[in-house]
């Protein structure tokens, strides 16, 4: 069976997170998205695992699979997926000797390397991957060359492409031949604009967590889904301050300081990875989706400032209504359909799927943009303010 999931979201106990997420505030969301998998996040936190362990069955049928990102001793994220709690409080145990903060924090920091921690998460049976994998802070590419300079012998399960890269970016290089690539959200908060905004649609053999960890090590990826890379906030090689764009050339020859204000430019996602492509063809992978969160959408056919006003959520509700979630809205139901609700958001959809739209470049720490194409003379005018 084909089913939606997002492996990577956070917990009130992480940093720059929503303090009202609760396990019913993430459920609720995840229905309204339609995601039928959804990782816990900050499992290694033992008040964020009771919360999970004591929640009422809320009969959504969602498969929530205990998952969390951990810090290792070079700033590189690792994300780890579990089978259950359990493992996650033995794994707490033995990250506890080389944490000051692996009780206290959901995104902890362990004084170990890449290989350590992933031969403890292999011990337990757990599986493990770099999380947002080019991000130029703290990813695995932001420190390394390859998989093997991070975790050494032990091998990764999957990698997260992150928000600025789409399958395109890491298709062509070679040490990542085999390896399932995985689309999360990295959510900080329960907003349906922020939970599912990447995710992974996996064919999962046997219900339950168990078949989620079999598909995801098995690599039966059916699609990723996701962000337009150059939406992303370090797609682009930027200035982390006046967010001004530089060629790889031009940024080298600055010395990586920017004239404008002289802090520093940041080496974008688009051109490391083409750093680390390899000249021959990319490995044929499963196909990757383009969407755009639906609230934003609305909210720019709306001409509001933002997906969270009042107008957006009714008419976010009222699509909800007619079509069940949002992904079935993005990617499936009729767009004449949705029209009937709304002409502007059924003309919005309708560019997104046939790639009607314009992409304006996210950098050095500021997220990239979107704007939606005039139709060719004789097309359907666009509605509202897009």
């Amino acid at each position: 069976m084909l089913l939606n999931a997002d492996l990577h979201i956070h917990s009130p106990y992480s940093m720059a997170t929503s303090r009202s997420m609760t396990p019913e505030s993430l459920l609720a969301a995840a229905r309204m998205k339609g995601l039928d998998i959804l990782g816990s996040g900050d499992a290694l936190h033992p008040a964020w695992r009771a919360a999970w362990r004591d929640r009422p069955e809320d009969g959504s049928g969602i498969v929530v699979v205990p998952t969390a990102e951990v810090e290792d001793r070079h700033r590189v994220h690792h994300l780890i997926l579990a089978e259950s709690f359990d493992q996650f409080a033995e794994l707490a145990e033995v990250f506890a000797p080389h944490s000051k903060n692996v009780a206290t924090a959901g995104r902890p920091h362990v004084a170990l390397g890449g290989e350590v921690i992933a031969s403890a998460v292999h011990d337990l049976g757990g599986l493990i991957g770099p999380a947002h994998a080019f991000t130029p802070w703290t990813s695995l590419y932001a420190r390394f060359e390859s998989p093997a300079g991070c975790y050494g012998s032990e091998r990764i399960d999957f990698l997260e492409l992150g928000l600025s890269a789409d399958t395109s970016y890491a298709a062509g290089i070679p040490d990542l031949a085999g390896i399932p690539f995985i689309s999360s959200s990295d959510a900080h908060s329960a907003t349906p604009v922020r939970l599912g905004r990447e995710f992974t649609r996996l064919d999962v053999g046997v219900p339950g967590v168990r078949g989620v960890l079999d598909a995801v090590a098995g690599a039966r990826i059916a699609m990723n889904a996701g962000f337009f890379p150059e939406e992303g906030k370090y797609n682009r090689t930027a200035c982390i301050h006046c967010f001004r764009h530089y060629s790889l050339k031009e940024a080298e020859a600055l010395g990586w300081r920017c004239p404008e204000d002289g802090k520093r430019i940041k080496k974008g996602v688009a051109d490391r990875a083409a750093e680390l492509a390899a000249a021959a063809p990319p490995e044929r992978r499963p196909p990757y989706l383009h969407i755009i969160p639906l609230g934003e959408i609305i909210a720019r056919v709306l001409g509001t400032a933002s997906p969270a006003t009042r107008r957006c959520g009714a008419l976010y509700a009222e699509l909800l209504a007619a079509f069940g979630d949002e992904i079935t809205i993005l990617t499936a139901a009729p767009t004449g359909d949705i029209r009937a609700v709304h002409p502007g958001v059924g003309d919005a959809v309708e560019a997104l799927r046939i790639g009607r739209i314009t992409l304006h470049p996210g950098g050095g720490g500021r997220y990239g943009g979107f704007s939606f194409d005039e139709p060719a003379a004789g097309g359907r005018p666009p509605h509202g303010s897009i």
